[in-house]
């Protein structure tokens, strides 16, 4: 297997940039948690998330992000997605092999190092209210401020429209 170096955040920058999608980014201590994330980020607005890297019985790969605050039933979330039987978390070899980046860096603009096309992601649509949205540019010390639109814009150019579905209760 050819192993293909994933995108810099400067380089994610450069791409949404060439997209003509505005995008703002606060520089912070790294964090693991959506605690440490609430208490570093200050006051930034807009919608603050979790990214859930998840795995079905037969191996298809589900990146699914959600408010951070929101209650996903992981239990019966496979049926509302179709997936084939119970979602396990994803191994932090696998997150680097398909999105390359480490576990406490998942986030939707990862898409752009899934050149296979193997994630499908997951948008909830509670989330997909708030006109803002903050996520990591690949890596856990910095909070990147985007527009709903344009994450919707940088998924269909990275090759991954996404499904915007009601996952979290």
């Amino acid at each position: 297997m050819k192993l293909v170096m994933p995108a810099s955040p400067d380089e994610l920058f450069a791409y949404l940039d060439s997209l003509g999608i505005a995008h703002k980014t606060v520089t912070h201590p790294p964090v693991f948690t959506v605690e440490e994330a609430r208490t570093l980020r200050g006051k930034l607005a807009g919608g603050h998330t979790k990214n859930l890297f998840l795995r079905d019985k037969k191996g298809a790969l589900f990146l699914v992000v959600a408010p951070e605050d929101a209650s996903i039933e992981l239990r019966s979330l496979h049926r509302l997605l179709g997936a084939s039987g119970r979602f396990s978390f994803g191994s932090a070899e696998l997150l680097r092999e398909t999105l390359g980046v480490e576990p406490g860096s998942v986030t939707p603009f990862a898409a752009i190092n899934d050149k296979a096309g193997r994630v499908t992601v997951i948008l909830d649509a509670a989330m997909m209210a708030n006109e803002t949205l903050n996520f990591h540019p690949l890596a856990n010390t910095r909070t990147t401020t985007i527009s709903r639109d344009g994450l919707l814009k940088f998924l269909d150019a990275a090759g991954h429209p996404p499904r915007v579905a009601p996952v979290s209760v």
